[in-house]
């Protein structure tokens, strides 16, 4: 399971070019199944995801709180192609993504284990689907995670 973080200042999703979900201030998730992910490493990314922290305290201090500490927003995003590898040739191979109705199972445990912490707003994109994702990327700060 491979998750790409994007700290954000606001972002949405849209599918046929209808927005299906917003935040502010947050989180975009792009998450990528693999091939033998399973729900324990599924519940320990969104324990780690939710336990990070890359939010700055009031007084100043760099990197004091987590999401769950500001009361952020999470935009989960399905993305096979984080299962993509280029190693060889020019096309990337995505054979190493599991397998769509098994990923989407493992995707909706996530969101769920994030949705956990009440104090969380949680939306998702369309899983499968082709979206347009737009986000201001706050920092920049980008963090790959996997398990």
């Amino acid at each position: 399971m491979k998750v790409l973080l994007q700290k954000v200042t606001e972002a949405s999703v849209a599918v046929d070019g209808e927005i299906i979900g917003q935040i502010g201030k947050g989180y975009v998730l792009f998450i990528g199944i693999i091939r033998g992910d399973t729900s324990a490493q599924a519940a320990l990314l969104a324990e780690k995801i939710a336990k990070l922290r890359l939010f700055d305290s009031e007084s100043g201090k760099i990197n004091d709180n987590s999401i769950v500490d500001i009361k952020g927003e999470i935009l989960v995003v399905s993305q096979f192609t984080l299962a993509g590898s280029t190693k060889k040739g020019n096309r990337p191979d995505y054979s190493a993504a599991e397998a769509p109705s098994d990923a989407m199972i493992l995707y909706e445990y996530f969101v769920r284990k994030l949705s956990e912490y009440d104090v969380l707003t949680v939306k998702t994109g369309e899983f499968g689907a082709y979206m347009d994702v737009s986000l201001i990327n706050d920092g920049p700060v980008t963090l790959v995670l996997d398990r």
